[in-house]
This record gives C-alpha cells, structure tokens and sequence, in this order.
C-alpha cells in the first residue's frame, strides 16, 4: 500500500473558470474505468451479495424539453412516443434482469433514484407504466427514499400529485435560477413563472421532502442576482436547498462556443467569486435556521431531511443502475451502461447487459473511496473505517490530513475528520491530495 506524498492544491485566490471537470462524483476516476473490466461485472451479477448490504435502484431517464448551455449529462430532445416507449420497455427489462441475479439475493430496496435529463418529462401515463414496470420486477417494501428530479415547467398539478401518489418521497426541483433572462441565457426550459407553480403543486401534494436546485456562477450572474435568488428561496423556505458551483465540461455548449472563439477562460464567474456566493448562501440559511450537511446542500430540519441515497452509496451500498449512460455499483464493482440510446436498447432487447466500462475495485481503492465521499458532508466518522477495513484513516492519510490540519482546513478529535467551512467550499479541489499515486490528477479548472 503505498504512501506515496502527494503535493496539496495551492489554493490560489484568482483563479478564473476554464474547460473541464471540477466536481469530484466518484473514485477511482472515470478515465480508469475500461471495457476490459466489464467481465467483473458480469461476474458480480452472478454472486451472491455481501450479507448486509444494502441495495439501491437508480434509473436514468434521458429526454429534456431543451438542452442548457451548462449541461455535461446524457439528455435527448428529440426522441419521439414511440422511442420513449421502448426505452421503457427495455429499462424495466433490464430491471427484471438484476432483480433476478444472484447479485441481488431477493433483496428489498433501500432507496431509488430517478435522475436525468428530465424524469418529469413523462407524461403521467408513461410514467405509470415504468413504475409498475420496476415494482414488479423488485420488492419496495422497505424503500426508504424515492427520489425524482423534476424540472418546474413540465409539471402539472395533476402530474405533481400522481408523482407523489406513486410513492416518490423527495422531489428534487431543478430552479438554478429565479431571474428570466438568466435561464434564457442558459437556455433552460422553463421560466421563472413556473418556479411557483410547481413549488405550490408539490406542497399541495404533500412531499416528504421537497429540494430546490441552484447554481451558483451561471451565465451573466451578479452579486445582486445571487442574493435574490437566495431571498426568494427562503421564501419558499424547501426542506432542502442543493447549490452546486458552476463548471464546464468539455462537452458542453458553453465549452463548444468557447473553443470556437478561441477563448480559454469560460464566460461565467471564477471559482472565488463561486465560492464567496456558496459561502454567503450558507450563513443566509443558517441564520434562518438550516443546516449545512455537506458542500452542496443545507436542510432545514436535519432530524428528518436524510440523503439515503447519498449516504448509503458512499458508505458502499450496492446500486443497479437502469438507462442509457448510468452509473451503478456491485460488490466493489463500479461500472457505467452504453451511452448510446439505440445501441443501449438494442442490447437489452437481445438479452445482454449493456456495459459500455467497469472497475473492479481493490481494497485499497475502496478504502480511499469510503474515507473523500463522505468528506464531502464535512466530516467523516473514523470508527466505521476502522471496523470495515482494519486501519484508522487518521494513520492511513497522515500526509495530507496534517498537511491541510496545518493549512487550518480540517482538524481531527476522538471521533472524526472534520472540515473547516473554507475547506467545504473547495472540498473538490481538496480530495485527489487523498487519491492513490496512480490516480492523481488535478482537477481542470
């Protein structure tokens, strides 16, 4: 196991918003994931799981009204009924294919996730059929959470209840903005009227738990900008806020454009500016009585607003992941579906699973992936780490956790490694100090 020391981020105070990703999703990195591995999968799905662990379900559904100038994800705006439709059919064939594997083991699910593109896009008729669909395929009996993002103007009232009637207990409202030419700029789909509408819908609806989405340093955001979206999401006052700082990817419109202009710094704010608006959101919502539970998000009643999917995931639940392009997880196997749409289905149809990359985990690896995930929240507990893997992640990660303890950017007591708030605000630009020497790269700015 090697210790190699690995240079800290210089944290430089100036640094503008360039191509590429920033946001830390997962470990080992992607670009270590290969076809090669897709025989570990394969593999996984046929043993039996690691008694008590949990097992989720997420599901992505592709299709959007527009495609946003930020956007980095699989998304489709020109698929048509029929599409939709066999790609339904094969989702929930290939949910009745993991359900019946050894992997799953008659296991009940823990949690689902219905991510995007725009699950909300279905009509409620469509959206009927896919849960039916995956209800026969697996037992939801002791469900937890069902998650669904939705963007704002494609619900109804009547689609914003059938939702909830179907047992969706967190609906996830992708605002990113409340001003009418910013989401015009940024080409989202809806408008600022919907914003309301849908809000009033799902608490009329009665949702456990209602989240709102923004983004900080979107296209043209002010100073005054951001402090009104923030008034205006107090006055909505959701169970959950989830802030995310704005990147560019390389394969997005925003990138695209700039490499046409020969630009290298993209048009939007630079990661200081990001970083002082999520800071400031932060202090606004504490004092109005949220919490901060991670660097993305705070709640308003921690003793009732819990992430299961996130937690659950990063503590190394197992997850089917169901659609074109998802991401999911098998007994230390980490793997991604085809990301093409017709070739995905086409697949299905023929009976196969349709990997397009995977990544067998060792030991070490998953260790570094139990200890940065959850240091996102801003504390990882060290007793969990201990017991799971036989070594105390204080002693594992000397190096940097002293290195950073001297920067004043986390601290360590008894039970924990605990964050600072300036180094919440940067977590990503802090994890790959933790990585394995072979995957150390620093993220692109």
């Amino acid at each position: 196991m090697s210790r190699n020391a690995t240079p800290l981020p210089q944290l430089e105070q100036d640094r503008p918003t360039t191509g590429g990703g920033y946001f830390v999703s997962n470990y080992p990195p992607f670009s270590f994931w290969s076809a090669e591995q897709n025989s570990a999968a394969l593999q996984a799905l046929q043993q039996p799981p690691q008694p008590g662990t949990p097992l989720g379900l997420y599901v992505h559904i592709p299709f959007c009204r527009k495609r946003c100038h930020f956007c980095y994800f699989k998304v489709y705006t020109d698929k048509n009924a029929a599409a939709i439709t066999r790609y339904l059919d094969a989702v929930i064939a290939e949910a009745r294919r993991y359900a019946a594997s050894p992997f799953a083991g008659g296991r009940p699910l823990k949690y689902v996730y219905f991510g995007g593109g725009t699950p909300s896009y279905l009509s409620p008729r469509q959206l009927q059929y896919l849960f039916d669909g995956l209800k026969q395929a697996f037992d939801w009996s002791a469900v937890e959470e069902v998650t669904f993002e939705a963007e704002p103007g494609t619900l109804t009232e009547k689609k914003t209840a059938t939702i909830r009637a179907m047992g969706v207990t967190r609906l996830s409202l992708g605002v990113e903005n409340f001003d009418p030419h910013i989401l015009k700029i940024n080409n989202r789909a809806h408008d600022a009227g919907a914003i309301d509408s849908a809000y009033g819908w799902a608490r009329k609806a009665g949702y456990p738990q209602i989240n709102i989405d923004l983004i900080a340093g979107m296209l043209e955001e002010t100073d005054a900008n951001w402090h009104h979206n923030l008034e205006r999401t107090l006055e909505l006052a959701p169970d959950c806020v989830t802030i995310y700082q704005m990147e560019i990817p390389f394969n997005t419109t925003i990138y695209r454009e700039m490499v046409e202009s020969g630009q290298t710094t993209a048009p939007v704010a630079d990661w200081p500016a990001k970083r002082r608006w999520v800071g400031e959101a932060f202090t606004a919502f504490e004092k109005a009585g949220y919490a901060v539970s991670s660097a993305y998000t705070v709640v308003r009643d921690p003793q009732r607003v819990r992430f299961v999917y996130r937690d659950a995931l990063w503590a190394g639940a197992d997850m089917a992941a169901l659609g074109v392009s998802s991401f999911g997880y098998l007994s230390g196997v980490q793997y991604q579906n085809d990301k093409d749409f017709d070739s995905y289905i086409e697949r299905v149809e023929r009976g196969e699973l349709p990997l397009r990359r995977a990544l067998a985990m060792s030991d070490e690896e998953r260790l570094v992936r139990r200890f940065i995930l959850p240091l996102k929240t801003g504390r990882v507990e060290r007793e969990p780490i201990r017991r799971d893997f036989g070594i105390d992640p204080v002693d594992r990660f000397a190096q940097p956790v002293q290195a950073l303890a001297e920067r004043d950017l986390l601290h360590v007591t008894d039970d924990a490694v605990v964050l600072s708030r300036d180094a919440l605000l940067r977590v990503d630009e802090l994890l790959p100090a933790f990585f394995l020497p072979v995957h150390r790269e620093t993220p692109s700015h």
